[in-house]
């Protein structure tokens, strides 16, 4: 028996048909697919929600490479509410994939990934009362800072990834402060799908492919990644646009791992999105 999404049932099943309006524009990648990065920072919410031991996000992280992950993203927040300080030095040491340290520019959060040394961070915005991150990061703004950051950073050896809107001011900021990569916010693209907003939607994944279209032009070097909210229900059409070398997916790929395992949820989510 098929196992649904563990969305709301008021979720639209997203296709290519039904969300396609243009043909892609040519790719400046190299790999005809995307990448799936797995976020396991909810093995942790589940450990840190009894304050014992397991589940392991080790155990987690080295249980999705298996099943396929191409790499492996934790958050280490400012309020440490699901990622510790030890997770991360023990997936960083034993990862055979590659670590996405997701985190926010702070001299604290500096100090720590230099001396971790992830093959990625990614720099997001913090708010202590939100459940989940609610934006991007707002780098047109903090330029001056973030570009003094990243080149830290670039000088520990690690590659930056910035989080951010799909909006042209954010990109080319992005691109300014001579960021490796970034990754656009797909998260209004999930919302209008769960709300059985169709046309919301449709017009959330132009928006979304324009971004990209707007980033290849401004750095053809730039690694254009994507995340926040993406299932098996909506992760194809985002995974099909031209460009894209990475999808970061955590929430809803732990959500299903609750009924068919961890290892059969990267399965079943890397089919999704190459279906």
């Amino acid at each position: 028996m098929a196992i649904p999404s563990q969305v709301s049932s008021s979720q639209q099943n997203v296709t290519p048909e039904n969300l396609q309006q243009q043909p892609p524009k040519e790719s400046l990648q190299k790999n005809p697919l995307p990448l799936l990065g797995v976020n396991i920072d909810h093995v942790a919410t589940l450990r840190q929600a009894r304050g014992v031991s397991y589940p392991s996000p080790l155990a987690a992280a080295l249980l999705c490479e298996k099943a396929g992950a191409d790499g492996i993203t934790i958050h280490l927040r400012e309020d440490r509410r699901h990622i510790q300080d030890t997770d991360v030095y023990e997936i960083a040491e034993q990862l055979t994939t590659r670590l996405n340290l997701e985190m926010a520019a702070t001299t604290e959060m500096l100090a720590i990934a230099c001396e971790v040394q992830p093959f990625w961070v990614c720099l997001v915005p913090e708010k202590r009362a939100e459940l989940t991150t609610e934006g991007g990061l707002d780098v047109a703004r903090q330029k001056v800072w973030l570009t003094d950051y990243i080149d830290k950073l670039h000088n520990a050896g690690i590659k930056v990834s910035l989080f951010i809107d799909p909006n042209e001011t954010q990109i080319k900021a992005a691109v300014a402060c001579q960021a490796d990569a970034i990754e656009l916010h797909t998260g209004a693209y999930a919302e209008m799908g769960l709300a059985g907003n169709i046309e919301g939607q449709r017009a959330e994944l132009q928006r979304i492919k324009q971004a990209v279209s707007i980033a290849q032009h401004a750095d053809n070097k730039l690694l254009i990644n994507a995340g926040h909210g993406l299932t098996r229900d909506n992760v194809s059409a985002i995974a099909q646009i031209d460009g894209i070398y990475e999808l970061n997916i955590g929430h809803a790929l732990v959500a299903d791992a609750v009924f068919v395992g961890l290892a059969q949820a990267v399965t079943m989510m890397k089919a999704a999105m190459y279906q």
